[in-house]
Order: structure tokens, then sequence, then C-alpha cells
């Protein structure tokens, strides 16, 4: 059966790295390389496309979960089959793609997530970093019971039904990390993790880096899981 894939890198301010990434990519996989330029101020856009990919830009910056959901809904109008998420700025090691998909094209889940904490690779993390993770993973474990040890991962691969899910407007537009993978086990969908290499990004550069931020983002994506909650109870 010919399966069509995809992999999306969502990228802002990555002309460093977008390229080798994207040659990392295309080196472990056939899959259709699709770059969303989230509004880069540099020349992110340039060095994506003489890589080789396809690139569909924003006109201004805005945010994570926009980009990411602009490369769902290409996909899903394209109709590809599976799709793989990675991040522009080389974190993400390109050599786990390959069994990603196989994850999910063999039917072991619908949605595969590439865990940098999973059979303790050693990946450290700041202290307030670790805070917010032992706190979605607690709260992740109360709701649906699964014991995810990455929930901001956002290495990435899922099937169609997953991804023409994303498409809809109740998709979170700055941080879709916790809260949608509550979000999806409550409609049903099956979540795996696999152990994956990680590398800090090289320039030191994050969006979750000082405390107002990282504050900011353990707020929005606790207020998003109550919204979440309190939408499927009241059937809206």
């Amino acid at each position: 059966m010919n399966i069509n894939r995809c992999i999306i890198i969502p990228a802002f301010n990555e002309e460093k790295q977008i390229a080798s990434v994207v040659d990392g990519a295309r080196q472990v996989s056939d899959a259709d390389i699709i770059v969303i330029d989230d509004g880069s101020e540099d020349r992110t856009v340039e060095r994506a496309g003489r890589a080789g990919a396809f690139v569909i830009r924003h006109p201004f910056n805005m945010g994570a979960g926009v980009a990411i959901q602009t490369g769902y809904k290409y996909a899903s109008e394209n109709h590809y089959d599976c799709l793989l998420q990675m991040d522009g700025d080389g974190q993400h090691h390109p050599a786990h793609i390959p069994d990603m998909f196989s994850m999910v094209e063999n039917g072991q889940c619908d949605l595969a997530i590439g865990s940098r904490f999973l059979n303790h690779n050693g990946y450290q993390t700041g202290a307030l970093k670790s805070a917010g993770f032992r706190l979605f993973r607690t709260i992740i474990r109360i709701i649906t019971g699964e014991s995810i040890t990455d929930p901001t991962s956002g290495y990435r691969c899922m099937n169609r039904k997953v991804f023409q899910y994303f498409t809809a407007d109740g998709y979170p537009w700055d941080y879709p990390d916790a809260n949608i993978i509550i979000d999806l086990h409550r409609m049903g969908f099956k979540i795996a993790e696999l152990p994956v290499m990680m590398a800090p990004n090289p320039e030191g550069r994050s969006m979750h880096r000082g405390i107002f931020k990282i504050s900011h983002y353990i707020f929005s994506v606790f207020l998003s899981i109550l919204v979440t909650l309190l939408r499927k109870k009241s059937g809206l």
C-alpha cells in the first residue's frame, strides 16, 4: 500500500539551522518536507527553499500553535496519510523519523511522541522546567490514567485522523502540549512514546526561557486543560 507521508517543520528565525534540519530529514525519509515559516525576519525562507523544502510563509509571527496547525491544514487539504512534525532548531535527531512513521503506520498508535526522558537518556533541564514537566505528567496520569514522560515534546508523528482533528478552531494557538494529549485521549485516540535523542538549542534559545516565560507557559497550558475538560463535560 502506498502511504503519502509528510514532515512539517515550524520555524521562526532559524536561518542557521533550518537547512541542516531539512537535509537530515531527507537523508532518512522520502516524505515530503514542508517548512512553515512563522514570520521570520532572517533568511529562514531562503535557506529552507534552497535545501529543497516546500515553504509556507506566514506574513508575521503568529505563534507555535498556529504555525503547526498551518502544517496540519496543508496536510489535510493535500491528502497525506501520515504526518511527522519536528522543530526547526536542530534539537530533534532525524534518525528516529523512520521508527516514528512505522509506529503510526503499523497501527501501534494514532500519535507517537518522541520522549527525551523515556529510558533515562540523560537529558537535563532546569529546576523550574523540571517542575513543570512533573506537574503535567501528574495531571495527565490523573485524568487519563496514562503515563506520558515527555508531554511537551514537539517531536511527534500522527495519522490522518489525528491531524484532521487538529485542524479545528479549538486547537491552541500558543502551547499545544499536555492539553492536546488529554484532549486526544478523551476522544479515544491511542498515544504511545518512544525514546529519542534531543540536543539543547545550539544557540541557547528557548521559547520557555526565564522565570516569567516558563510561569506563563505553565499557567497557559493549565488553563487550556481546564477549558478542555469543561468543554467535554458540558458537551460543547
